[in-house]
């Protein structure tokens, strides 16, 4: 089986959703990141896996379920944490982030046999979730994260790797307060979609 890996901040006002204030403020910004979150974990631990890791850019919290090994992220830019995270593996693994509450454990579970990688595309043009059946910190590093173009990018590197890419449905990322609408919308009944529904936005949006 495979490993599953998120890799995540802790949710504090200030550190995390900071383009959802406005309309809403950093403190509901946070605990719309924990709900995120904890609907990511709880999705990871009902998926089949043989280890389940917690790349944490800070300490955790009661939002984090039994089973996790937590490891902290290292230093530098987004791929060098993303290659850090594939270095602590040594067979297959998928790496997910914190801003796809509505994932399910039944797109988690992949099969490396046809394929040697998975990405997962980000309608914003990013990519959601990668897997590889080999982990290659150098797969990741030098690839431009944070841009409308990173998925095509991250892609074009496992291709010129040689390696056979399996394609995971496209999924919409929480970044906006309208990308939080819709995702809430396509998982009604997450804690992502009722921390929502507790939150008064400060300013129309």
């Amino acid at each position: 089986m495979t490993t599953l890996l998120v890799i995540a901040k802790q949710p504090l006002p200030g550190r995390v959703k900071t383009r959802l204030t406005p309309p809403f403020t950093p403190q509901q910004a946070a605990r719309l990141a924990e709900a995120a979150l904890a609907d990511t974990l709880h999705t990871v631990a009902a998926a089949p896996a043989t280890r389940r890791v917690l790349v944490l850019d800070g300490a955790p919290g009661d939002w984090l379920p039994a089973g996790f090994e937590v490891l902290p992220q290292c230093a530098g830019g987004l791929d060098e944490r993303l290659a850090d995270a594939f270095a602590h593996c040594s067979g297959p693994a998928l790496l997910i982030g914190m801003d796809t509450p509505q994932v399910t454990p039944e797109l988690l579970t992949v099969d490396f046999a046809d394929c040697d990688a998975y990405l997962g595309p980000a309608e914003d043009g990013g990519f959601w979730a990668l897997g590889l059946a080999e982990p290659d910190p150098a797969l990741l590093r030098g690839v431009p994260m944070s841009t409308p173009g990173t998925g095509a990018a991250q892609r074009e590197r496992l291709e010129t790797a040689g390696l056979r890419v399996c394609e995971l449905p496209r999924l919409r990322d929480v970044d906006t307060a309208a990308d939080a609408r819709a995702v809430a919308a396509l998982a009604p009944h997450g804690r992502f979609a009722a921390r929502l529904a507790d939150c008064t936005p400060v300013s129309p949006r």
